[in-house]
């Protein structure tokens, strides 16, 4: 089996991935991998591999010329077929979407397990991490939108004139991105100004915080005297409602 490692190692084809095609486990493929005849493989499992590879039987694997379109070809039903693969894992908890809302979860789901299973550093944790943050806060803030229909653009996967959301806050922010992206490739400002601008985006940061902090201690103050009121130690099911309304009314006194 040297030789097939040899051809995948060519393909550029990860071990993660042939597992995902194959519909077996990484240990699985490697105990595969390790016996030497192919015919002593799983017959559905061996014939999978032969189709990925597009040939009869795996003496044919010394003719194989990897080329620029047979790499494209491979990866085509590679691509198709840990799709197929992991649409079967997953569609169970894809109920009550539609197909194409099924597809995109898929792929999404699919292309972050791909990419933690491939790069286990810090990095890559970190900017999955972030990337979490930002989903969850796309509801309350607009631009993180118009930040993602501006990096489809730039990378190609759009139609640069395409206004999905507000196109006139759209239009200027992309133009903003533009040019602030422009700044960047070329050096940017001076270390200076930039470093002032930094501190700058800090300071408005920390602000943020202390104003959800104090709003936080303001309403924890109104909930304690709202229990005090009502002669209670603690919120639950039976007085939420009470407690609620009576911790409105102490806010309204305020106004």
């Amino acid at each position: 089996m040297k030789e097939l490692n040899v051809v995948l190692t060519e393909l550029g084809i990860s071990k993660v991935r042939l597992a995902k095609y194959l519909g077996v486990s990484r240990q699985m493929l490697y105990n595969y991998l390790g016996i030497e005849d192919i015919n002593n493989w799983p017959k559905e499992k061996a014939a999978k591999l032969l189709s990925l590879l597009n040939i009869e039987k795996i003496e044919e694997l010394s003719k194989i010329k990897i080329t620029g379109d047979y790499i494209i070809e491979v990866e085509n039903r590679l691509n198709e077929g840990v799709k197929d693969s992991s649409n079967k894992e997953i569609i169970a908890d894809l109920k009550g979407f539609n197909k194409k809302e099924q597809e995109l979860l898929s792929d999404i789901i699919n292309l972050l397990k791909e990419k933690l299973s491939n790069d286990k550093t810090k990095e890559t944790y970190n900017t999955y991490v972030y990337l979490f943050h930002f989903l969850q806060s796309m509801e309350t803030n607009d631009e993180l939108k118009y930040i993602l229909a501006f990096m489809s653009k730039s990378l190609g996967f759009v139609d640069p004139l395409e206004f999905n959301f507000n196109k006139e806050k759209q239009l200027v922010f992309e133009s903003i991105m533009y040019s602030a992206m422009t700044l960047y490739n070329n050096g940017g400002s001076s270390k200076v100004k930039l470093a002032e601008s930094h501190k700058r985006f800090v300071q408005s940061i920390e602000q943020k915080k202390e104003e959800k902090l104090s709003r936080t201690q303001e309403l924890n103050a109104v909930k304690i005297q709202a229990l005090k009121e009502l002669g209670y130690t603690e919120i639950n099911e039976d007085n939420a409602k009470e407690v609620f309304e009576k911790i409105a009314e102490i806010q309204s006194r305020k106004v």
